[in-house]
């Protein structure tokens, strides 16, 4: 599955933006889909997830109450939404397929996700 992110921006803290992910090549059925972000000088951290079956999501603590994944399998897309945006939520955005196809059970481990898209950025003033 090749992967492209895109709906990133600057937005003002507070603020919100929707990502979204599709796909330019492959589909996304029967994978579980990823958000990840690397912000300036850190590691990448992961975001949030959906399971292919579209029956559960996992969010990291940070974000937690904020944002919300969600997919649209008709246009082969991946979303996140995200409010209240805040400062500490600038990084470079990447959306990525689960490694395996129809994995059941919760994913969030960086190395369970074998195709990643190029990123989108985005920056939140105070």
């Amino acid at each position: 599955v090749q992967l492209q992110a895109s709906g990133g921006g600057l937005v003002q803290a507070g603020g919100s933006l929707r990502l979204s992910c599709g796909s330019s090549g492959g589909t996304f059925t029967g994978y579980n889909m990823g958000w990840f972000r690397q912000a300036p000088g850190k590691g990448r951290e992961f975001v949030a997830t959906i399971s292919w079956s579209d029956s559960y999501t996992y969010y990291a603590d940070l974000v937690k109450g904020r944002f919300t994944i969600s997919s649209d399998k008709a246009k082969n897309t991946v979303y996140l939404q995200m409010n209240s945006l805040e400062p500490e939520d600038t990084a470079v955005y990447y959306c990525a397929a689960d490694r395996r196809r129809f994995r059941s059970g919760v994913i969030s481990r960086e190395d369970a996700f074998g195709s990643w898209g190029q990123g989108t950025l985005v920056t939140v003033s105070s």
